[in-house]
């Protein structure tokens, strides 16, 4: 593959936590990027769709800054690119849309010059730009990760979702930053919490190995992050009570939230109608408009793309997100 042509990337979103596993679990989920790299003579930025407002086009983006350092770290030197990207991912919302812009520039930045560096490599990096493992690991190798970072480098195993799992998103229209979010937090929890989640964090762990879905509600109990959030995000203690009584196997706040996930069977007739009614109607009493989408556990991490000589990038867009 040369320079000139570039590589295309497609990209997971990610949910994080899955409740009690604070920064070492994470699942990819059926929203997506996707980002374009080419060698140029001059740097420029294509940035397409409703979630790129306000990025930087300019060497300070984060998808050049990161592409650089693959290069460096390759040893190699390309130092003017042409970029497009356009995601579906909301930002500031809990998705993982920071990871999966890191995840996408590292990926593409790669295959760009050949692939030198293998994934755990990449995994390396995308942990140290995002300080926890649980979002890039699953837009990197998609499924559900569990995973555990050092400072220098990050082990995991993936796992592969369960059939039957689906899940229900409801996303909060108003941001919340990571930083915002991290703040409201203790430096020091109890023994007693600690062990609340060390031991839920471990069944869920097994339950979604084992397809036990049955298992979610009591796994997906949380003491060391969601308490300290709730009073970020309207509605939410309130949800996280009930949502299990209105058809969620579970629930909890996608990564730093605003926006919660529910876990569900996919063959429960109440998801779309009374679950969705529930958590819609909950947000509007708080005053918060709000969306709810079904989204599905994806298999597949970060692909790359093999049409790049067939079809612009903006033809692409549209042809996958009408697929």
């Amino acid at each position: 593959m040369s320079l000139s042509q570039g590589v295309r990337v497609k990209v997971p979103a990610s949910t994080a936590n899955l409740g009690p596993g604070f920064d070492t679990l994470g699942m990819a989920l059926s929203l997506y990027s996707w980002i374009e790299i080419k060698a140029s003579e001059q740097t420029g930025f294509h940035l397409h769709g409703d979630q790129m407002g306000g990025l930087p086009t300019d060497k300070s983006n984060l998808i050049y800054k990161v592409a650089q350092m693959v290069f460096e770290e390759a040893g190699q030197s390309v130092p003017e690119l042409e970029i497009s990207m356009y995601s579906e991912i909301p930002l500031t919302r809990g998705l993982g849309s920071s990871a999966s812009a890191i995840v996408g520039a590292l990926a593409a930045a790669n295959a760009l010059i050949g692939s030198p560096l293998p994934d755990s490599k990449l995994f390396d990096m995308a942990t140290n730009l995002e300080k926890h493992p649980d979002n890039v690991g699953a837009s990197l190798f998609g499924g559900i990760i569990t995973a555990v970072w050092d400072g220098a480098h990050a082990d995991y195993m993936r796992i592969e979702p369960p059939a039957d799992l689906g899940t229900l998103v409801v996303i909060p229209d108003f941001e919340l930053a990571t930083s915002k979010a991290r703040e409201a937090l203790p430096a020091q929890v109890s023994l007693a919490d600690a062990v609340y989640n060390i031991s839920r964090s471990s069944l869920m762990t097994a339950a979604l190995c084992a397809g036990r879905l049955d298992l979610i509600r009591a796994a997906m109990q949380d003491r060391i992050h969601q308490p300290y959030r709730a009073p970020l995000v309207p509605g939410m203690s309130r949800i996280l009570t009930e949502a299990p009584d209105q058809g969620a196997l579970g629930i909890a706040l996608s990564g730093a939230g605003p926006t919660m996930i529910a876990f569900v069977d996919r063959k429960d007739p109440r998801v779309e109608g009374q679950l969705s009614t529930y958590l819609m109607e909950t947000m509007k009493s708080e005053g918060i408009s709000a969306a709810c989408y079904q989204l599905n556990p994806v298999a597949e991490g970060v692909q790359l793309m093999d049409d790049i000589n067939n079809k612009s990038f903006l033809d692409m867009i549209r042809g996958e997100v009408t697929s």
